[in-house]
């Protein structure tokens, strides 16, 4: 699989914080997408690797969880040596260097938080459930009680995700006012909705359950 066989979108917001990598990896042609999850993951896994290793983060464990769309956010704070799958968790927060947190997302919104000044980052997954159970404002009150963050310090940075009309809800808009409420400042959204863009984006709604994965990848240098 080909470094093109896998398009990455960039956020200006995280190019500029110079602590950390982050990007998305959009949809990649030629991969079928009509079986169950498992099996396309696993048909994704190439390409992903080829994302991880333009993005500079080939020899970095890589953290992914089975997402429940619940709002358990597990907490790194010692190194990982290899790739590591967990369960039951929807977002990570980590303070470890060289370490890559991972969410799959299909019309949800990957979530992304930094902190520049401790370091500390945190990537979550969060769909109509997660942001009814506030799992963005979750992640960011335990970077400030795991890691001493201060959220007029942190960056938030939003994926593309599912937006009306596609869907009945506009979630983006509340994990917009948890990031508020939290004491965040910068949230930046780029207001792009996947089921709009069936070209760019996998979309679970638009293709009825049968779709592919993006990932988004987010790690402190």
């Amino acid at each position: 699989m080909t470094e093109e066989a896998a398009p990455i979108e960039h956020f200006r917001a995280l190019d500029a914080i110079r602590v950390c990598r982050g990007a998305f990896v959009k949809r990649v042609p030629g991969i079928e997408v009509t079986d169950g999850k498992a099996e396309v993951l696993r048909r994704l896994d190439a390409a992903h690797r080829a994302a991880r290793n333009s993005l500079g983060m080939a020899t970095w464990p890589l953290l992914t969880s089975h997402q429940v769309h619940g709002n358990r956010v597990a907490v790194i704070d010692g190194k990982m040596a290899n790739d590591q799958h967990f369960a039951g968790y929807d977002g990570f927060i980590t303070n470890q260097r060289q370490t890559a947190i991972g969410v799959h997302v299909a019309d949800c919104c990957a979530v992304y938080i930094i902190d520049p000044n401790t370091p500390a980052i945190g990537l979550v997954h969060s769909g109509k459930k997660g942001t009814e159970l506030e799992i963005a404002g979750k992640a960011i009150e335990a970077m400030q009680q795991r890691f001493g963050s201060e959220p007029s310090d942190i960056v938030v940075q939003l994926s593309p995700c599912i937006r009306p009309p596609h869907y009945e809800i506009d979630f983006a808009a509340g994990i917009r006012e948890q990031c508020r409420s939290a004491g965040v400042k910068q949230i930046h959204d780029p207001g792009t909705c996947t089921a709009c863009d069936l070209g760019s984006y996998y979309s679970y709604r638009a293709e009825k359950g049968k779709t592919g994965r993006m990932l988004a990848l987010l790690g402190l240098l």
